[in-house]
């Protein structure tokens, strides 16, 4: 059976920080806090003693950071970047307060985009080729375990390329979602959002 980990970068704001949206045109690093996260993911994953086939994670620096951390703790080296699990963009969004957001789009919006990942007005999602990407990555042969370290607009795809919506699509900073695929290539969600 393989196994696939959909993880996303920890935080890259302090708690006390306003809260933005952040996406693909901006590169910030990990906070302490994220990086303390990013190590209890490693901790989690060393733990778990996994035939890691893959480590990848989307290019920008945050979740490269996560994946440095996995990768030390696990003793699996990164295997790169892969272009679609780099964040969306928030479009002229990117970079703006929250409470600011809200203001422009409106709450049904903001939750069409969080529960059935309908992208806002003048956001650039790429749906369908980050559909078809998850897809076949699902449905390629192999036993093992994939760790994909992608940020929470990307990883929802995930989800939707199954036809799985959940009430909730988000991951917050530092958790991780579980898949399987079994032998006649069927996806199996197992669990999401956990933080270890």
């Amino acid at each position: 059976m393989r196994r696939i980990f959909i993880i996303r970068h920890g935080n890259t704001f302090e708690s006390s920080a306003q809260a933005r949206r952040i996406g693909a045109r901006t590169d910030i690093p990990l906070v302490e806090s994220g990086h303390a996260q990013a190590d209890r993911l490693g901790v989690w994953f060393a733990a778990q003693n996994l035939p890691i086939r893959r480590l990848h994670s989307s290019p920008l620096l945050r979740a490269r950071q996560t994946a440095a951390s996995i990768a030390a703790a696990t003793g699996h080296a990164s295997d790169g970047s892969l272009p679609w699990l780099n964040e969306i963009d928030h479009g002229p969004d990117e970079g703006q307060p929250e409470a600011q957001v809200l203001t422009r789009l409106g709450p049904q919006a903001l939750a069409a985009w969080d529960e059935q990942g309908i992208p806002p007005k003048d956001w650039k999602v790429d749906a369908e080729p980050r559909i078809a990407a998850w897809k076949q990555w699902f449905a390629q042969a192999g036993e093992g375990a994939d760790l994909l370290i992608t940020s929470n607009g990307a990883a929802r795809f995930a989800l939707l390329a199954l036809g799985l919506p959940l009430a909730d699509l988000k991951l917050r900073t530092g958790a991780f979602g579980e898949l399987t695929v079994g032998g006649g290539g069927e996806v199996d969600l197992i669990r999401w959002d956990v933080r270890p």
